[in-house]
């Protein structure tokens, strides 16, 4: 079998010089700014009169224009308008599931802006249509074993010491999570964003997404590609694009493969790699969405998006493990490091890829494999507290909540032992010195036995010594310290904050912040008793930008942070550089320009070793001597072109203003994030006082499934924003009324509850009283014995259509009659993507059409099989069931709005039958009580 070693980066910026520009007056603040009560918060200011929320508005209509060319044709974010980008990206026109978080995250931002929640759930259905590979682009995961993860190659440092050697010796690890994934979902599939897409097909292989088949050059696109492959050293100037889905019909003999693994004999076989940041960032996104929709009190219109994030975050948990399941720590020695078991092979941060593959149907193989090295600049604090406190994004899988609680804490601990003398954060460690398990030179610093890495996973150009590193992973921890508080995050915001903004220059027409950054030294071995003070780990700066993109990010960062802290320098040091970014606008959003001297490396050689020939798609040649544009001839053509010839020709480097759609999208929710903490009621000149406890927190109501509670209103000088409602220790909800309800429970169950209110500013309450509450007892829940039950048929032909049309009639197999309007039925399904809203139709009931009640209702917290139900009831005109009677037909019909598709083999209730049959998966209730059936 042949296991192509996978892997992937994100860009590095190239800076622009500073640019002279001419100034505009700055972004005033709202003359009557709204104040900060619950109403404006919920409705997030949809008329807001604040001149940055108003920005906001601004760049994102010119980022949803057709005429600026954000999107392709099939509503797929492009890496950046232009065509002619090289970065982590080859090519302008494909997308990275980079891209499509921050699309996920600036439609969650629309959402708090307008209450329109239909964008967000949008990006989440495209995701999921076209970077997350359904199960025919994945077809062999049933083959997989779980006790022989991977076979194990090597990574060596250059291109050129490739092919890598498979090697059976060496002893690979257990993988913990396949059978508890599989168990939870039903599915051995992975569920997680490939990095890397060709939207126009422009390579020509054709993988479209769905098919698990290359289509060729012909294809309209979108296509799955692959790109980095070969070691520390390769760089994009060096890579040689594959497709995920190798049908050996392009390349050499054996297709791509032998580029990058040496085997006896090579199979048709599909693989892909997942990015963690951009997948925790997606993650991230559904955190604001839920908190936000919430806050409107309509977490109902987002909570399959949310529930799909959840799932995510199920299957990302392959970031927290070392590559091939060996054990965390001291592991320098391929054969002679020891295979892990259990959570032996776990080191909890989020690593730069987790990647997968298996043979084509008929192999009889699959394989997966995490990372052993982690980057600070992916690690995600937010994400990864909401996966192990937010009851909405809490993934299904029974260990995943505690993976993702001890990777909380590994991350700051981790952040802390990167931190260096200035504030900065150094790079990272691994598990694998070299990708070859190599022991680290003499005196490496470690952290739980892994070697400090100042330039993790890729060397061309040094991974961490991009600033956008810095502001998107500080960021991150801003946000979590805003939302939590946590101490140890603002300990390591505050001291990066303070070496940030004394290395930042603003001006009424331009900026400067730090672009390129030097290291020396190391950090102390990590000890977490007594953490050491890096007295000896430094950061230079080597050059500055006005980098739009990277100082939006840095702008939101010292926006968290100041709301939270009260610190009004670095409130106001966000202001300006939002102020001044303002002056760079232009009819495609906000840029600068930028010269490109590394563009003279479209001539760099691509490895390619001897003997080895083959052929691109559109028929490039791929041999000893070719280079990045040799096999990329198609470049010649673009519109752009020219001026990179001329300056191979040897005239000046040339300049480019380039729409990144990442860095269009953060800088538009820069502007939105000071029209909510600052501009339009929110956090009024850092205010840290908390509100006051809630009290008399009260049990109202309890069924089988729920318990509701209400309290009393908290009181606040800059105004209550909202309630967040813990179940023992998990966030199970975010009201802005006095008054929750916790659906989705167990009967017979105790659950104990507490409230904290928050304010304006960020700041949260300490916690009101605790209060328990019991749920009712099923009755005769799940075996039939109650007086009533329900028979089930599907009435529709095709499982993948826009409806599902369940038949029902209810049985009463008591002794006495039971009044109708008492009674209420539930068909458990999944939404598939689409619309949030539904119609629904009672075709026939035996009973009366007019004496039948259907709506389709939204799970707070989504089962397997089911994020939503239809329930049926009765009116009084229905009358009573006698005893012994049946209600006969009832014909059920319903649809998402917008008419897009439902999958209902996922579903909980669906059922192939034909013709009557008792169903407990249809359930049965009695003045809310559950009477028949079992719940998801």
């Amino acid at each position: 079998m042949s296991q192509p070693l996978s892997r992937r980066r994100f860009a590095t910026a190239v800076g622009g010089a500073l640019m002279a520009v001419a100034a505009t007056p700055t972004l005033s603040r709202a003359a009557a700014a709204k104040s900060a009560t619950s109403t404006d918060v919920a409705k997030a200011a949809a008329a807001s009169t604040d001149a940055y929320t108003q920005q906001f508005l601004t760049q994102y209509n010119k980022i949803k224009s057709a005429a600026n060319g954000y999107f392709s044709p099939n509503g797929i974010p492009y890496h950046s308008v232009e065509t002619l980008i090289v970065e982590a990206p080859d090519y302008g026109h494909q997308t990275t599931s980079e891209a499509f978080s921050f699309w996920m995250w600036l439609e969650a931002t629309y959402g708090r802006v307008t209450g329109d929640w239909t964008a967000f759930n949008n990006a989440w259905a495209t995701a999921e249509h076209y970077l997350i590979p359904s199960h025919a682009d994945q077809p062999s995961n049933s083959s997989y074993n779980p006790s022989a993860p991977a076979t194990y190659a090597p990574e060596w440092p250059d291109p050129s010491d490739y092919p890598s050697p498979l090697n059976t010796a060496v002893p690979v690890g257990q993988d913990p999570l396949a059978s508890e994934l599989t168990s939870t979902y039903g599915t051995a599939d992975i569920y997680g964003m490939h990095w890397l897409m060709d939207v126009d097909n422009k390579y020509g292989y054709g993988n479209t997404p769905g098919t698990g088949a290359e289509a060729g050059p012909t294809a309209a696109g979108p296509s799955f590609i692959n790109s980095y492959q070969r070691g520390s050293q390769e760089s994009v100037w060096e890579t040689i694009p594959q497709p995920t889905t190798d049908l050996f019909a392009y390349g050499g003999p054996n297709g791509y493969l032998d580029l990058f693994v040496k085997d006896s004999s090579y199979s048709k076989q599909w693989k892909y790699t997942n990015a963690p940041d951009a997948d925790s960032r997606a993650v991230q996104a559904a955190y604001w969405a839920y908190r936000w929709a919430s806050a409107q009190g309509a977490q109902g219109q987002v909570a399959a998006s949310v529930a799909k994030a959840a799932k995510m975050g199920d299957y990302l948990r392959y970031s927290l493990f070392d590559k091939y399941f060996k054990q965390i720590g001291n592991c320098t020695s391929a054969t002679g490091c020891a295979a892990g078991s259990g959570r032996g092979s776990e080191h909890r941060l989020l690593s730069w890829y987790y990647a997968w593959g298996g043979a084509e149907p008929g192999g009889g193989w699959a394989w997966r494999i995490g990372d052993g090295a982690s980057h600070q600049g992916y690690q995600n604090p937010l994400a990864v507290w909401a996966m192990s406190s937010v009851a909405a994004l809490t993934p299904q899988s029974p260990t995943a909540q505690s993976d993702w609680s001890g990777s909380l804490n590994r991350q700051l601990e981790f952040y802390r032992w990167l931190q260096s003398a200035e504030g900065a954060i150094a790079g990272g460690c691994t598990n694998s010195w070299e990708g070859q398990y190599g022991t680290p030179p003499a005196g490496t610093s470690t952290f739980y036995g892994m070697a400090y890495d100042w330039e993790p996973v890729y060397h061309d150009p040094p991974s961490n010594n991009w600033f956008g590193f810095q502001a998107w992973s500080m960021e991150r921890v801003a946000e979590y310290y805003y939302v939590t508080g946590d101490t140890t995050a603002k300990a390591i915001v505050s001291k990066w904050v303070a070496w940030a903004s004394a290395n930042t220059t603003v001006t009424a027409s331009t900026f400067k912040i730090p672009s390129t950054l030097g290291w020396t030294g190391q950090p102390d071995t990590w000890n977490p008793t007594t953490p050491g003070t890096n007295a000896g780990l430094h950061v230079s700066i080597v050059d500055y930008s006005n980098d739009v993109g990277v100082a939006a990010a840095y702008a939101k960062t010292l926006m968290y942070y100041s709301a939270k802290s009260g610190d009004t320098a670095s409130g106001a040091l966000a202001k300006s550089l939002l102020d001044v970014m303002a002056t760079f606008a232009d009819s495609k959003g906000i840029a600068v320009p930028e010269t490109r001297t590394d563009y003279s490396r479209f001539n760099d050689t691509v490895y390619v070793p001897s003997g080895w020939s083959g052929k691109m798609p559109n028929g490039d040649p791929i041999a000893p001597g070719a280079t990045f544009l040799s096999i990329r001839s198609w470049y010649k053509n673009d519109p752009d072109w020219p001026k990179v010839q001329a300056y191979l020709s040897g005239g000046s480097a040339p300049s480019f203003t380039y729409h990144r759609f990442w860095a269009q999208a953060d800088i538009a929710m820069a502007y939105a994030v000071y029209g909510e903490l600052f501009a339009g009621g929110g956090s009024t000149g850092g205010d840290t006082t908390p509100p006051s406890a809630p009290t008399g927190l009260t049990v109202t109501a309890t069924t089988s499934s729920s318990v509701s509670l209400s309290w009393t209103a908290s009181t606040d000088n800059v105004g209550v924003t909202g309630y967040d409602v813990y179940r023992g220790a998990v966030l199970a909800g975010v009201v802005t009324a006095t008054a929750f309800t916790d659906t989705g429970l167990t009967a017979s169950t105790v659950y104990s509850y507490t409230v904290k209110a928050t304010d304006a500013a960020g700041n949260l309450s300490a916690a009101s009283s605790a209060v328990s509450g019991t749920t009712l007892a099923s009755s005769g829940g799940g075996t039939g014995t109650g007086t009533l039950k329900v028979q089930y048929k599907n009435n529709d032909s095709s499982p993948q259509d826009n409806q599902i049309k369940p038949g029902l009639q209810l049985v009463n197999t008591g002794t006495s009659a039971v009044s109708l309007a008492t009674v209420t039925l539930r068909y458990w399904f999944t939404a598939d993507g689409g619309a949030s809203t539904f119609s629904t139709w009672c075709d026939y009931a035996q009973l009366g059409s007019s004496n039948i009640t259907e709506k389709v209702v939204t799970m707070t917290t989504a089962k397997t099989g089911a994020d939503h139900y239809l329930e049926v009831g009765f009116t009084s005109g229905a009358g009573s069931l006698a005893a012994g009677a049946s209600s006969g037909d009832i014909q059920c019909r319903f649809n998402k709005t917008d008419w897009s598709n439902f999958n209902e083999t996922n579903d909980y209730s669906y059922g192939t039958n034909t013709s009557y049959t008792d169903w407990t998966k249809v359930t049965v209730y009695v003045n809310g009580t559950l009477a028949y059936g079992t719940e998801p």
